[in-house]
């Protein structure tokens, strides 16, 4: 997941679409029903005599070092875990994704729950998960390595219960979900894998508190820009064009670009660099820049006014000093996209995450994000991010110092209604 999270709180509007979406009495009746039933009960209590093996399974992941395009070594454990979680079919597709089927009963739409294999961390970055009573502290342990040990937990009891959900489900620990992956593992899922068109509904376990609903998606467009010229001494060539005067006054005309506040809109350039000695005008300079919104048509929108700041700014420079020893010339590479949408709150399987909610004495926070589920939200497939604890179990995500509490009480309340998220959006016809 990438760090910061961009939450919106509910507005009042979205806060009476909730309550509505409460009142189904369809979803509140199967969320009753599964709750209530001796076979979750049966799986929770499963978790509970199996909280060691799955406090012992999230720190070996953890320790397992899976940068962005690193992933293998973990996915290779993830694999093997699967298949003594009782999964028959494990298997890794062509972008490294770690896949499994868990067959159902029939009369509901495939589901996939994903959780990413990644962390933002370069490979010889110390992992090495370190316990103080009952919290675990290590890089990437909370993102997304708690997420990937709930899969394996929630796997195994549901077969100690002997639970048959309608849903055929798809387990999925997949690659790519952070910063330069750029959703790679989700993306190949969803548009070039066996699996294309078959996924109907998606769930990524990746968040920070159970309370918390991502379902709308925060898309990005990341360029890196280079800005080129001809150089020369900066007192013998002084007047000739400069690729640093360029791309200053782009960075300076961004910077004054007036953006909607609702639906919210950002940019940032995030990395200068460029140049070969204080005293030469730079034959070359670039810039890395990141553009978000949860709109699809304002991010189109600010991604056309940058690329015309861009080309102005050329202009411009080109205009204001000599090009006798050549012009200034911009290149702009997409380094980066993620798409973005919303899954409507009153979409069947978010009134169905209410209802499940409320059994437990819970008010779902819609929120936006980027996550593995911007993918499916982006291709019109209802989808959503959750966490697999409450807020204070788990923080310092994409820090060194990042835990997670792991106390049993806590864990297996935690684990309850995360199952039964699952377990009832599996049995949305």
């Amino acid at each position: 997941m990438l760090s910061p999270r961009f939450r919106i709180l509910v507005l009042l509007g979205l806060l009476i679409t909730v309550g509505r979406a409460a009142e189904d009495p369809s979803s509140t009746r199967r969320a009753q029903a599964i709750v209530a039933s001796a076979a979750f009960k049966a799986a929770v209590a499963a978790f509970d005599r199996d909280y060691d093996r799955f406090v012992n399974e999230l720190v070996m992941l953890t320790e397992i070092p899976a940068p962005p395009f690193g992933e293998k070594a973990r996915g290779e454990a993830y694999a093997r875990l699967m298949q003594s979680a009782g999964l028959a079919d494990v298997q890794t597709d062509a972008e490294g994704n770690i896949v499994a089927l868990r067959p159902g009963r029939g009369g509901a739409p495939l589901l996939a729950v994903a959780a990413h294999l990644d962390t933002v961390f370069p490979a010889d970055t110390n992992v090495t998960v370190k316990r103080v009573g009952t919290t675990l502290r290590a890089p990437g342990i909370g993102d997304d390595g708690r997420g990937l040990a709930f899969l394996l937990a929630a796997v195994r009891a549901m077969q100690a219960a002997g639970i048959q959900t309608a849903s055929d489900i798809l387990f999925v620990g997949n690659v790519g979900e952070e910063g330069p992956g750029d959703l790679r593992g989700i993306r190949h899922l969803f548009t070039q894998g066996p699996w294309q068109g078959r996924i109907k509904r998606f769930i990524t376990v990746d968040g920070r508190s159970n309370d918390l609903i991502a379902n709308s998606a925060l898309g990005s467009i990341r360029y890196r820009v280079t800005f080129k010229g001809p150089g020369g001494h900066s007192w013998g060539a002084f007047g000739q064009v400069s690729p640093a005067f360029a791309m200053g006054d782009a960075i300076a005309n961004l910077g004054r670009l007036v953006v909607p506040k609702q639906p919210r809109v950002s940019y940032n350039v995030g990395i200068v660099s460029g140049g070969t000695s204080v005293n030469s005008i730079p034959f070359e300079t670039a810039m890395d820049v990141d553009m978000r919104s949860a709109s699809p048509e304002e991010l189109r929108k600010v991604d056309a006014e940058f690329q015309r700041i861009v080309r102005e700014a050329v202009a411009a420079e080109n205009a204001a000093r000599s090009t006798v020893f050549g012009s200034i010339t911009a290149e702009l590479k997409l380094i980066g996209e993620r798409p973005s949408g919303i899954t409507p709150v009153d979409s069947p399987i978010l009134r169905q995450v209410t209802a499940t909610m409320q059994v437990f004495d819970k008010v779902p926070v819609w929120e936006t994000s980027s996550t593995d589920a911007n993918i499916p939200i982006s291709l019109g497939i209802p989808a959503f991010a959750m966490a697999s604890q409450s807020g204070d179990r788990t923080a310092r995500a994409h820090s060194l110092d990042e835990w997670t509490d792991v106390e049993k009480t806590a864990a297996v309340k935690d684990f309850s209604l995360a199952l039964a998220l699952l377990l009832t959006i599996a049995e949305v016809p």
